[in-house]
């Protein structure tokens, strides 16, 4: 995975952030893993010998205990048909080798924690008559033809939905106000207890009764029923809800938990389970992503969100939603939505913002400019000059760009602002940022430029922020785009991920009676609910084969709508990398007569690249169709600058792939298949190592319908991608590095105790994933055990794999070896 900065203790693993002082990094572990934790997979049964009454579980404990190894057993597997295996504990690194000695042990893997879902913007309407409400508050399902197929009777009558989540409210009126056989929320399990936080133990009961919120508005998304008061329904309202809950009211999930709840609504017989959840892994093997995508190969439909994380840049895929057969679903922002206007004392017109919530900022300020140069690339990226104010009093104004919006808030905050304003860097419409906990929200490129330029002036205007009457409800100018916090992927193995968009910026919904009952809401975690009521729809419409299931991902790319990057017509369509296949069209999912496959195609990069792919396009109409075959082409991403992930907004070049047909028309008989060959040339001309993710659309139309096979290729070969960072733009110092316990750079050999804090601790940082990352003491004289470490003199070797990298080829790895460490317990 990609991770921005961990430490190294010898074995202990620390994040920190950019511009820290180096002697205050704290020496201890945070990281997202359970330490000594691990999802063991292992070989069926009659892997064991077709006689033999010894079950895997047994096997491995006894092996475990022959060898001298020390652990505890944390959860125990045993779904024949999706996984068999254990969660364990190992008290050491020799036990860990024991473990990974024991012949039926098919993969190690450590025990993630996902933190609980957050919305990026959170609303709480005060009653069916307020003004910041959406007026319309069906237009996603106008947005995406589930209108029409309510309009045709499909509710989704007879399909369970799995919500595996914080929970469900199921006395909400909205949502059956009961739990049980007869109610909407029909069946259910909560796995872990209201005072589970992923550090301690699960204490699970029957009840799924929701205590945070999420739960409640993810389940009334996909099914809830008709409101008067609010004029809301679900995409699926005849759907029966199954609650899991796998959050406590606190904290976060781990990968124990959620193959537990993965495994149990699946054998529960759920159609589709829903996850809006996960977090930044970017391969397709972890532990939960492979159980998501085995159940959804066995035929159900398994949908899961794609992140947050759009600030961060590509190469940034979430698991579980990246397993290979599931539906990795992004964020399209709702066609309605909320602003709020700052006023401003000159008499100019008012600034708008946009927030459901106005800002909580009391009285007048002045403005404070952390640059007057408005093309500046990287304002407020790096810690500000010596001779900046206390910004305390100050609405400090802010360029978009280089670097997260949160990266430049803590600049600004670490010299004493309160609250800021950050303006666009390209002439484009608002949208809802990621702030953290700082007190900011987006304005227009122009409306900052002209704040800057009344700085500049060193004019006296002061700014203030109605607390009431200064919001507006308008027709979102980014309605129909990605959102912006919507992640880009590959996967690091170039998975085609996220699979589609669907409506998830503004949504209104449920939520629990004690928190007001309705909340608008924003996050690829309301797209994927969205999808699975989608889907409920979609299976109660054409039936629950098994093809109806393995196809539905494919169903819904192919007759998906292609988002743009803008509403300018000359700019390109947004990359692939963000908006998956474009924007689910229900009802074309379900109508269309015609099914092509494959619904993707995987290019690779130019190492591995696949570049002659067959399509195949079925009549299943009644008459002759003709289909003419085209090129339509999506904005190349540059993903990569310096050995960085570009942060969003990722450029976009309009230089695209050559596609050329072995048919440019075909005519299909009703109820045949015919091949179409397709080969695709990668764009030229472009700076490999910029890591070009090229992609675009095959489109398939006739007069009956209009169908498209999505592509995404990279133009470089990936194992170029540099994974450890050399630098020292982050940290301000050269890394890798070795610090004392004093936080100095280590330059030469050094002497360490290993006595209190008497350590090295190794700091590093990953530009890019990895698949396997090393630490290995060097000493010719002595022999490590994994547990004590005898005095002497070592190096510390750090290998990391590069991307598509043989991890059995020792020139595959990056590689950095440390000053000499001298160990000398007194």
């Amino acid at each position: 995975m990609r991770t921005y900065t961990t430490l190294l203790a010898l074995g202990s693993i620390s994040a920190v952030s950019a511009a820290v002082d180096l002697s205050s990094i704290k020496r201890v572990s945070s990281a997202n893993v359970v330490p000594g934790a691990y999802i063991v997979e292992l070989d069926k049964p009659n892997a064991l010998g077709r006689r033999s009454v010894v079950t895997a579980h047994s096997a491995l404990y006894r092996s475990l205990n022959e060898r001298g190894a020390s652990w505890d057993l944390r959860r125990e597997y045993d779904a024949d048909d999706i996984f068999t295996g254990v969660s364990l504990k190992v008290k050491s690194d020799k036990d860990l080798m024991a473990l990974a000695q024991v012949p039926h042990v098919k993969s190690i893997k450590p025990v993630f924690l996902h933190p609980r879902p957050e919305p990026v913007t959170f609303y709480q309407p005060t009653g069916k008559n307020d003004p910041k409400l959406p007026p319309d508050t069906f237009s996603t399902h106008v947005m995406t033809g589930v209108d029409k197929l309510h309009a045709e009777g499909y509710t989704g009558k007879g399909i369970k939905v799995a919500v595996i989540d914080t929970g469900i409210d199921y006395l909400h009126p909205a949502l059956g106000g009961g739990y049980g056989g007869g109610f909407k929320v029909s069946h259910g399990y909560d796995f872990v207890g209201d005072d589970y936080t992923g550090a301690n133990t699960p204490t699970p009961d029957e009840d799924p009764m929701d205590c945070g919120g999420h739960g409640t508005h993810v389940a009334g998304i996909i099914g809830a029923n008709l409101d008067t008061n609010y004029n809301f329904t679900g995409a699926a309202p005849g759907a029966l809800l199954g609650g899991y809950r796998v959050f406590g009211c606190e904290g976060s999930v781990s990968d124990e938990v959620l193959i537990d709840a993965l495994c149990r609504a699946y054998k529960d017989g759920n159609d589709v389970l829903s996850l809006s959840l996960g977090g930044p892994q970017g391969w397709t093997s972890t532990a939960t992503a492979v159980v998501a995508s085995r159940i959804a190969a066995k035929g159900r439909i398994v949908s899961i969100a794609a992140g947050n994380e759009g600030e961060f840049g590509s190469w940034y895929a979430s698991s579980p939603g990246s397993g290979v057969d599931v539906i990795s679903v992004a964020s399209v922002e709702n066609t309605n939505t909320i602003v709020q206007t700052i006023n401003l004392s000159n008499g100019h017109q008012p600034i708008t913002y946009n927030s459901f919530l106005p800002l909580k900022v009391a009285g007048s300020l002045p403005i404070y400019a952390a640059s007057t140069d408005t093309n500046i690339a990287d304002d407020a990226c790096n810690p500000l000059p010596d001779t900046t104010p206390d910004l305390g009093g100050y609405i400090v104004v802010i360029r978009r760009g280089t670097c997260s919006f949160i990266n430049k808030l803590a600049n600004v905050s670490a010299k004493g602002a309160k609250v800021a304003l950050i303006y666009d860097n390209k002439d484009q419409s608002l949208s809802g940022i990621d702030v953290g906990n700082y007190t900011a929200a987006l304005i227009s490129q122009a409306d900052g430029k002209y704040l800057v330029g009344e700085f500049a002036a060193k004019s006296d205007l002061k700014v203030s922020f109605p607390q009431t009457g200064g919001s507006k409800n308008v027709p979102s100018s980014e309605g129909g785009l990605m959102s912006t916090f919507s992640t880009f992927g590959p996967t690091n193995d170039m998975f085609f991920k996220p699979s589609v968009a669907a409506p998830g910026g503004n949504i209104l919904s449920t939520y629990p009676r004690d928190k007001g009952s309705y909340a608008v809401l924003s996050g690829t975690s309301m797209a994927t609910p969205f999808l699975s009521g989608s889907a409920a729809l979609l299976l109660e419409a054409l039936g629950k084969s098994k093809s109806i299931y393995l196809g539905a991902r494919t169903r819904f790319q192919t007759t998906s709508s292609a988002v743009s990057s803008s509403h300018t017509d000359k700019d390109p369509l947004q990359t692939l990398a963000q908006q998956g296949s474009g924007l689910i069209n229900a009802y074309k999912a379900v109508h269309a007569t015609t099914f092509v496959t494959p619904g993707e195609l995987r290019l690779n990069d130019t190492a591995h690249s696949k570049l002659d792919h067959t399509i195949y396009v079925e009549n299943k109409s009644k008459k002759m169709q003709t289909y003419k075959i085209s090129h339509v082409p999506a904005g190349t991403a540059l993903t990569m600058k310096d050995n960085e992930a570009i942060p969003s907004p990722v450029p976009l070049d309009k230089t695209a792939a050559t596609l050329t047909f072995s048919l440019s028309s075909i005519q299909v008989p009703p109820g045949l298949k015919i091949p179409i060959i397709v080969s695709i040339k990668p764009p030229t001309g472009l700076d490999p190592k910029s890591f070009p993710v090229y992609s675009g659309f095959i489109r398939i139309a006739s007069d009956m319908d209009d169908m498209k096979v999505s592509y995404l290729g990279v133009a470089a070969s990936l194992k170029d991608m540099k994974v450890i960072d050399g630098g020292s733009s982050f940290f301000g110092v050269q890394t890798p590095a070795l610090l004392d316990k004093d936080g100095n750079i280590q330059e030469g050999p050094a002497n360490y105790t290993l006595q209190g804090e008497d350590f090295p601790v190794l700091l590093y940082r990953l530009t890019a994933g990895t698949a396997a990352l090393h630490f290995d003491l060097l000493n010719p004289a002595n022999f490590v055990n994994g547990t004590v470490i005898p005095n002497g003199s070592y190096k510390l070797l750090l290998r990391a794999l590069k991307i598509t990298g043989n991890p059995k080829k020792n020139e595959d790895y990056e590689q950095w070896l440390s000053p000499q460490v001298n160990f000398a317990r007194p």
